[in-house]
C-alpha cells in the first residue's frame, strides 16, 4: 500500500501570484549526483514522472505553514510549495531540510544569511534573541522603527517574528489602538498603521493566525485605516459590519465552516482593498497572505462538499417553484461563487466536485432557471453552465441528449442556449458572445470522446442537426426572405454574424452533416442575401462563409452552387463596390484567385460562362484573365483527349483532379429518403408560412421558377461592363436563365460552345429545353458538343443517359 505520509500536492506561484497546481506525488530526499547535494524529489503518483527535483540549498529560506506545507523560494521570482496529505509526512521532510542547513526542527522557518554584512551577522549571532520595547503609548514611534529597520535583513525579520508570536505583542497593539481612537490620537494611529503593515510584510503565517482571529481581525482593519498617506482615514469597518452582509441562503450548520468563510471573505478584502499596492520588493513578502486565503478556499470547497444536506437543500430550493425570485437570486449567486472556487482545486479533486454537483441533479436546476424571467438570474446560471462545459463537454452533452428522448425540442437545455443567444437584449451582445463560445465548444468534435462501442461525434451531432440546428438559423431565414435583409439595423447585424460565425465553424468540421443541411434547406443561397446588407462586417461574414465551402473543394456543394447561380450575389457586391479598395474587393478577389489557383474545374467553367462578360475588363488584377485561360485550356484538353493524355504524363497529372471518393457514411447520407430527414427540417416562421412544404423542401426548383417569370418580363440584355472607372458600373446584372446565357453568349466574338449558336447550350433563347427542363437538368451538362459541365472528365461521353439520375448515383457513374 502507498506511504500516504509523503504524497504531496506541488504547486508553483504563477505571475498573478496565484497558486497554480502542478499535480500529486510522492516526495522523497535524497543525494542528486547531477545537483551535488541533498535534494527534494517529487514523483507523479500517476505514471511516476519527475514534478519536482530541488537541490535543499544551504542558504535558502523555507517555511512550514499551518503544520501541514512547506513553501520556499526556488529563485527570485519562483515560489514552489509542497502541500502534504499528512501532518506527519511534513514533519519528517522538514526535519531532512533543517538537517541539511544546520538548523533546529522547531522553527518554523530557516533563514538566508547571505545578504548580510559580517558586522550584521556578527552581532546578530552575539545576541541570541530580539528583545521588543515595551508596549506603551509612548513608545509606538519606537517600536514602529524597530520594525521597519528590520524588514530587509532575513534573521531580524525571523527574530523579531518570534518575539511578536511570544509575547503576544500583537493583541497588547491592538489595545493601544482602542486608547488611540478614543483619545483620538492621529500620531499613535499613524505609528500603528506603520507597524500592522510591517508585520504583514513578516510574511508569517503564525502572526497571520492571530491576526486572522475572529477577537482581532476587524482591529486589524482598523489599525490599517488609518494610512498616514492620505487626509482622511478609510471606513473599511463600517463597510465590513454594515454594508456588506454575510447572507446564510442555505443555513449552514457547521460553526467552523462559518468561521472559515466569514474570516476568507475578511482577509481577501484586506488584500484586495485595505493594503496599498505592494512594491515590487513588497510582494514577494506577500506570498504567505496570498497562500492562506489560497488554502482557505479549498478547505471550504471541501467542507461544503462533504455536506450533503446542505447540498440537497439548496438544489431543492432552486427548482421549487414557490421560492421566491429574490431568494432565487440568492442561491443561484451562491452557486455560482461555489463554482468559482472550484477553480483552486487541483485536477482529481475537481472532478470529484463536479460529479457532485451532476448527481445532485445541477443541469436539470440550470434548465428550469434559465426558463424564467429574472434576466440577473439567467445571467449568473450562464456563468454556472459556463463552467460545467469548460469543465466537462461531453457530461453536458450527455445529459442533452438524455432529455429529447423525454422532452419537446422546445424546452431541450441547448435550445434555451440558442434562443437567449438570440434574444439578448445588451446592445453589444456580451451575452450572446459567451453563449456562442459555449455552443462552439458543444459541437466540437475535437473534444468529444470515442470508444470501441460509441462515438459520441455521430450521435450528438445527429441529435443536434435534428433537435437544435432549426433553433439556430431561424433569426437567418426569417430575415431572408427578400432580396434584401428585412431588418438590418445593427444589433440584428451583430446577432447574424455571430451566427455565421458558428455555421462556418460546421462546415469546417461537420462534413457531411452540416452539408446535407445546406443543400436541403438551401442556406448558401439566404446566407448571401446578407451581402447586400449596408454592414460590411456581416457582407464579409456571409462571404466568409462561402469560402469556407469552396475551400473544401467538394463537387456536391458545387454543383448546389451552380444550379442556383450562387455566384450572382458576389458578383453584384463585387460590381457595387465599384474602384474602392478594401476588404470586400480583395476578398472576392481571393475566392476567385482560390480557384483558379486550385484548378476547380467546374467552378471555373461556370463562372466564365455566366460572369465572364461581367469580369472581362477588370485588369488591376490578373485572377480573371487567369481564370478565363484555365477554362480555355480547359475546352482544349476536352477537344483534344490525345494532346490532354500527354499533358498529363508531362506533367505528372498536376491538373488532373479525380472525383472525390465518399467515405461509405455519407454515401448512405446522400442516399437517404426525404421522409427521413423530416425531424430535422427549418422552422417555418411566419415570413415563410404563405409557402407549402414543396416550397421548404425543393427551395431549388422553386428559385429557377421565379427566374423563368422574370425571363418573360426582362427584356434588356446584359452590356458590356466598362469597370476601368467602377464607380458606377453600366452592367445591370438581371440574372434570369436566359440573361445568364446572354451574358455568356457575348463573351467572345467567336461561335463557342456556349453562345447562341451552339444548340448544345442548354441557356440560350434558342435552346427550347433551356428553362422547361426538370431542376437537375438546369446545372450545365457535360456535352460531346464541348460545353464544360459540373466535373470535367475527359472519357465524360455518356452524360445524356445520366441526367436524370440523383446527385449521389451519378458521381458513380461519373468517377468509374
Amino acid at each position: 500500500m502507498t506511504d500516504t505520509r509523503r504524497r504531496v500536492k506541488v504547486y508553483t506561484l504563477n505571475e498573478d501570484r496565484q497558486w497554480d497546481d502542478r499535480g500529486t506525488g510522492h516526495v522523497s530526499s535524497g543525494y542528486v549526483e547531477r545537483l551535488k547535494g541533498m535534494s527534494l524529489l517529487v514523483r507523479a503518483e500517476s505514471d511516476g514522472s519527475l514534478l519536482l527535483e530541488s537541490k535543499i540549498n544551504p542558504n535558502t529560506a523555507y517555511q512550514k505553514q499551518q503544520d501541514t506545507l512547506i513553501v520556499w523560494s526556488e529563485a527570485e521570482n519562483y515560489d514552489l510549495a509542497l502541500s502534504f496529505q499528512e501532518k506527519a509526512g511534513c514533519d519528517e521532510i522538514w526535519e531532512k531540510i533543517c538537517q541539511v542547513q544546520g538548523k533546529d526542527p522547531s522553527v518554523d522557518i530557516t533563514q538566508d544569511l547571505v545578504d548580510e554584512s559580517e558586522e550584521e551577522r556578527f552581532d546578530d549571532m552575539s545576541s541570541p534573541g530580539l528583545e521588543l520595547p515595551s508596549c506603551e503609548l509612548s513608545r509606538l514611534e519606537e517600536i514602529a522603527e524597530l520594525v521597519a529597520s528590520s524588514l530587509p535583513s532575513p534573521l531580524r525579520r525571523e527574530k523579531l517574528a518570534l518575539a511578536l508570536e511570544n509575547e503576544g505583542y500583537i493583541k497588547k497593539l491592538l489595545e493601544i489602538f482602542h486608547v488611540c481612537e478614543d483619545l483620538e490620537n492621529i500620531e499613535g494611529l499613524h505609528h500603528l498603521y506603520e507597524i500592522i503593515k510591517g508585520i504583514f510584510l513578516l510574511n508569517r503565517t503564525a502572526l497571520f493566525e492571530v491576526m486572522f482571529s475572529e477577537e482581532c481581525i476587524m482591529d486589524v482593519i482598523g489599525c490599517l485605516e488609518y494610512d498616514p498617506s492620505l487626509s482622511l482615514s478609510r471606513k473599511h469597518r463600517e463597510f465590513l459590519t454594515k454594508t456588506a452582509k454575510f447572507k446564510e441562503v442555505i443555513p449552514i450548520s457547521d460553526p467552523e465552516l462559518k468561521q472559515k468563510i466569514h474570516q476568507t471573505y475578511r482577509v481577501q478584502y484586506i488584500q484586495d482593498m485595505v493594503l496599498p499596492t505592494p512594491s515590487v520588493f513588497e510582494e514577494n513578502m506577500l506570498s504567505t497572505l496570498h497562500s492562506f486565503i489560497f488554502f482557505n478556499k479549498v478547505e471550504i470547497v471541501g467542507m461544503l462538499q462533504e455536506d450533503e444536506k446542505f447540498l440537497t437543500e439548496l438544489f431543492a430550493q432552486l427548482t421549487d417553484e414557490a421560492t421566491d425570485e429574490e431568494k432565487r437570486q440568492e442561491l443561484v449567486n451562491f452557486l455560482k461563487e461555489f463554482c468559482a472556487f472550484s477553480q483552486t482545486l487541483q485536477p482529481q479533486n475537481r472532478d470529484a466536485f463536479f460529479k457532485t454537483l451532476s448527481n445532485m441533479g445541477i443541469l436539470p436546476a440550470l434548465e428550469v432557471i434559465l426558463g424564467m424571467d429574472d434576466a440577473q438570474v439567467r445571467s449568473a446560471a450562464t456563468d454556472i453552465f459556463s463552467y460545467l462545459v469548460e469543465y466537462n463537454p461531453s457530461m453536458v452533452r450527455e445529459f442533452v441528449m438524455q432529455e429529447a428522448q423525454q422532452n419537446d425540442d422546445d424546452i431541450l437545455l441547448i435550445n434555451l442556449i440558442i434562443e437567449h443567444m438570440i434574444c439578448d437584449t445588451d446592445p453589444e451582445l456580451g451575452g450572446a458572445v459567451q453563449l456562442m463560445g459555449l455552443l462552439r465548444t458543444l459541437v466540437d468534435p475535437e473534444n468529444m470522446l470515442a470508444t470501441a462501442n460509441k462515438t459520441e461525434k455521430t450521435e450528438f451531432l445527429g441529435f443536434f442537426y435534428k433537435h437544435c440546428m432549426h433553433v439556430l438559423t431561424a433569426p437567418l431565414l426569417a430575415n431572408t426572405t427578400e432580396e434584401k435583409p428585412s431588418k438590418d439595423d445593427f444589433q440584428t447585424a451583430q446577432l447574424l454574424a455571430l451566427i455565421l460565425e458558428l455555421l462556418t465553424f460546421c462546415v469546417e468540421h461537420h462534413t457531411y452533416h452540416i452539408k446535407n443541411y445546406i443543400i436541403n434547406k438551401d442556406i448558401l443561397r439566404r446566407v448571401l442575401v446578407l451581402m447586400a446588407s449596408k454592414h460590411a462586417f456581416l457582407a464579409l461574414c456571409a462571404l466568409r462563409f462561402k469560402r469556407k465551402i469552396i475551400g473544401l473543394k467538394d463537387e456536391f456543394y458545387n454543383r448546389y452552387i451552380m444550379k442556383s447561380f450562387l455566384f450572382e450575389p458576389v458578383v453584384k457586391a463585387f460590381l457595387s463596390n465599384g474602384s474602392r479598395y478594401n476588404l470586400m474587393n480583395s476578398a472576392i478577389i481571393e475566392m476567385f484567385e482560390f480557384i483558379r489557383v486550385e484548378d476547380i474545374k467546374s467552378l471555373t467553367a461556370h463562372v466564365i460562362e455566366n460572369y465572364w462578360k461581367a469580369l472581362e475588363d477588370v485588369d488591376y488584377v490578373q485572377t480573371f484573365k487567369g481564370l478565363k485561360l484555365r477554362y480555355e485550356q480547359q475546352r482544349e484538353r476536352q477537344d483534344n483527349p490525345k494532346l490532354d493524355s500527354m499533358r498529363s504524363i508531362l506533367r505528372n497529372h498536376r491538373y488532373r483532379r479525380d472525383a472525390r471518393t465518399l467515405e461509405d457514411e455519407e454515401e448512405m447520407w446522400f442516399n437517404t429518403d426525404e421522409d427521413d430527414m423530416e425531424d430535422g427540417e427549418a422552422v417555418v416562421l411566419p415570413s415563410d408560412k404563405s409557402k407549402n412544404d414543396e416550397d421548404i423542401m425543393d427551395p431549388i426548383s422553386k428559385f429557377m421558377e421565379r427566374k423563368k417569370f422574370k425571363e418573360s418580363e426582362e427584356k434588356e440584355v446584359l452590356l458590356k461592363t466598362n469597370l476601368s472607372g467602377r464607380q458606377s458600373p453600366s452592367f445591370k446584372l438581371s440574372f434570369s436563365s436566359g440573361t445568364k446565357a446572354n451574358l455568356t453568349s457575348q463573351s467572345s466574338g467567336t461561335n463557342l460552345p456556349g453562345s447562341p449558336g451552339s444548340p448544345g447550350s442548354p441557356g440560350s433563347p434558342g435552346s427550347p429545353g433551356s428553362v422547361s427542363k426538370s431542376t437537375s437538368q438546369m446545372a450545365a451538362i457535360t456535352t460531346k458538343g464541348g460545353l464544360v459541365g459540373l466535373v470535367d472528365y475527359p472519357d465524360d461521353d455518356d452524360e445524356d443517359d445520366e441526367e436524370s439520375l440523383p446527385l449521389s448515383q451519378k458521381a458513380k457513374v461519373e468517377s468509374s
